[in-house]
């Protein structure tokens, strides 16, 4: 990762709030562990500040602003929403999002227990998630691309991880994957980056869904292979 704005403190984000949503300023605040793009706060129990940290982290969150009020209404877990947006200014370059916290815990600290169920909620989640997408929705440029596309990064890193005793396997599934014939829909709704930092637990299930910064219009494959990290 690139951090490309250093120094974002609890003192600054309380300073930002009460420049710009001083409603707010009062709450609670505490960082929290986590996160690529954007470093996060937890404003009040239910709420959290997203603050930019790399050159691409702005967009991703605009996105988020655009888009998520749009899906929403209509996925069956919870997934955070816009409330309030935060505009560049003298003390920080960027712009800035409070959304709402989902609760739970992040999936690479506290594993499913109960498998079944959550396949049961993954599904339903992609389901309502993958309906056709409107011709302004956004396009991907780094991922969702069929597999066949992808050899050449695939071979690279299945040469330097894949362990000896299940590499034949992982390789018959990739050749499948690169026969398998490409997506001949219209674009869908894509999340785009399901793994298990993005998705939270409570009591062993499937109980949210995080970060949809880079989603997408375009092939549901790239979020059914979530499958594979997200379930035991």
């Amino acid at each position: 990762m690139t951090d490309s704005t250093p120094g974002i403190t609890a003192a600054l984000v309380r300073d930002l709030l009460r420049e710009q949503h001083p409603d707010l300023a009062g709450l609670t605040l505490r960082e929290v562990a986590g996160g690529w793009d954007n470093q996060q706060w937890r404003l009040g129990d239910g709420l959290a500040v997203r603050m930019p940290r790399t050159e691409r982290a702005p967009g991703l969150q605009y996105k988020e602003r655009r888009w998520l009020p749009v899906l929403a209404p209509r996925l069956p877990l919870p997934v955070p929403s816009p409330v309030r947006i935060g505009e560049p200014s003298a003390r920080f370059p960027k712009p800035w999002t409070v959304m709402t916290w989902v609760p739970g815990e992040p999936l690479d600290r506290s594993p499913i227990g109960r498998g079944d169920d959550s396949a049961d909620r993954l599904a339903d989640f992609l389901k309502a998630l993958h309906v056709e997408a409107p011709a302004d929705a956004p396009t991907a440029s780094d991922r969702g691309a069929h597999p066949k596309d992808c050899t050449d990064g695939f071979d690279h890193f299945f040469d330097a991880v894949a362990p000896g005793d299940i590499a034949d396997g992982l390789r018959a599934v990739w050749d499948d994957a690169v026969a398998a014939p490409g997506w001949e829909g219209p674009p869908l709704w894509v999340h785009g980056d399901l793994h298990p930092a993005n998705v939270v637990v409570s009591d062993g299930a499937l109980s949210g869904v995080l970060d949809f910064g880079d989603m997408f219009a375009g092939d549901p494959a790239w979020d059914l292979a979530a499958a594979w990290v997200l379930l035991p």
